[in-house]
């Protein structure tokens, strides 16, 4: 029995807004299958470009922690004692995150240069928030060499 294009459509258009695990699992047998005229590609293309943003979010998020406990193991000697334990872990942790996420996507390593001064300027801004530190300790450059920043074996 052969369904009439127009309705396939619309059927996966209602798939997607009620079921998303459903619509996700039709529309790769749908691919597999060859089954192009079936596809939902106004949903496929929407998911694609979501996917590609969160990546590109998830990565700038990871860097902006990062540099903020790397400055705070930089700048801030007053509580450096206590807590750099913890920010050394969550340097690790930053630095391991972004690796991976780098390896799965080599094309956002090129995004990484891009964004390190804006995701540096607002890892400051934090770190000012959060501390009390002059804003004449933090540097407005990075000070970090960035060969360093990704290192996961060189802490301060």
């Amino acid at each position: 029995m052969n369904t009439h294009p127009l309705k396939s459509v619309i059927t996966q258009k209602q798939l997607y807004d009620q079921n998303f695990c459903l619509w996700i699992e039709t529309t790769i047998k749908q691919i597999k299958t060859q089954d192009f005229d079936k596809i939902d590609w106004d949903n496929v293309i929407e998911e694609l470009d979501s996917l590609g943003k969160s990546e590109k979010r998830e990565l700038k998020n990871h860097l902006v922690v990062l540099l903020e406990h790397l400055l705070k193991l930089a700048c801030w000697e007053t509580e450096k004692e206590y807590n750099q334990r913890n920010w050394k872990g969550t340097i690790r942790e930053q630095r391991r995150q972004i690796l991976l996420l780098l390896e799965d996507s080599p094309s956002l390593k090129p995004l990484f240069y891009e964004n390190l001064p804006k995701c540096y300027s607002e890892a400051r801004k934090i770190v000012l928030d959060k501390t009390s530190l002059s804003d004449r300790l933090i540097p407005l450059e990075i000070p970090f060499p960035v060969e360093d920043i990704l290192n996961y074996d060189h802490l301060l």
